[in-house]
């Protein structure tokens, strides 16, 4: 039952990206779907978005998004073919911008250059 849960997920995401692709537009630069999670009683669907744009942009294509889910729905429910159509909910997904941090974080660490390994510490006398 897993791996059906998986590759319904994985075939939510490439859906739901075309058509949110064609469907909706924003004035963010870039949306993109990262991530599909699907409850196992394929009732509902976390939806995990990637906005790239200012933090206005993110809250605007979030908003655009929730007042197109009906259609969306609808439109996913021709594409998919399952038991039910589950309904949807839009969260925006930080990681790229959380990882993006980290690296610039790790950056600015001046690490110490290493001894050359075989050498004992020499001794000055």
């Amino acid at each position: 039952m897993k791996h059906r849960l998986e590759r319904v997920n994985e075939l939510m995401r490439r859906e739901l990206g075309d058509l949110i692709n064609r469907e909706v537009t924003f004035a963010a630069a870039l949306v993109t779907v990262q991530q599909v999670d699907i409850t196992p009683d394929l009732k509902s669907a976390h939806v995990y978005v990637s906005v790239m744009g200012s933090p206005e942009q993110c809250h605007e294509a979030l908003a655009r998004l929730h007042a197109s889910r009906k259609n969306l729905q609808h439109l996913l429910s021709k594409r998919v073919i399952l038991k039910f159509t589950p309904h949807l909910h839009f969260k925006l997904d930080d990681t790229i911008e959380r990882g993006t941090r980290i690296i610039n974080l790790l950056e600015q660490i001046e690490i110490p250059p290493d001894e050359p390994l075989g050498q004992p510490p020499s001794d000055e006398k």
